[in-house]
């Protein structure tokens, strides 16, 4: 078999595995969600992050298998992760609001779905949590307004949960 043939097929091998793992990943989740009553936005979530990390794992699979050198994806990898480190120290808000998101989604009471209010002197602010993402929380409000705000405020902020939406 030819080098470029061998090479196709390990990387046809390579993206069967990760279809099967992706399905296997969304199947277990779901499965021990509905087991647990695990919230959905929480199982969804999960799912994400599990495929991010199986989609980057097939893609240095693939450069391997195309003989990328394994000491210049290294140095490209830690390069690059020393300028992420670096912008997000540049940006230390962004670094707390994906921190608070995390604690989030670990820990907090409030969850998607629940109503709350946000106890603040200056600005009050209360309705439905709409989404958690990675930065920000959307609320709609009683106005039926969408506000974002940072994930951070929540854990600045004394919060009060009116309502929580049932599992």
């Amino acid at each position: 078999m030819e080098d470029n043939q061998l090479k196709l097929v390990e990387t046809a091998i390579v993206l069967v595995i990760l279809v099967v793992t992706l399905l296997l990943v969304k199947y277990t989740f779901r499965k021990l969600g509905s087991r647990y009553q695990f919230q959905q936005d929480r199982i969804q979530f999960t799912i994400k992050l599990f495929n991010i990390s199986l989609y980057l794992s097939a893609f240095v699979s693939t450069l391997f298998i195309w003989g990328v050198d394994q000491n210049e994806l290294v140095l490209f990898l830690s390069s690059f992760l020393a300028i992420l480190g670096i912008a997000l120290f540049a940006q230390w808000s962004m670094l707390s609001n994906v921190t608070a998101s995390i604690m989030l989604f670990i820990s907090h009471p409030a969850k998607v779905g629940d109503t709350i209010i946000i106890l603040d002197k200056d600005f009050p602010l209360s309705g439905k949590i709409k989404d958690i993402g990675a930065f920000f929380i959307s609320i709609r409000t009683e106005h039926d307004e969408l506000v974002t705000i940072p994930n951070s405020i929540i854990f600045q902020k004394m919060t009060k949960i009116v309502t929580q939406k049932m599992q």
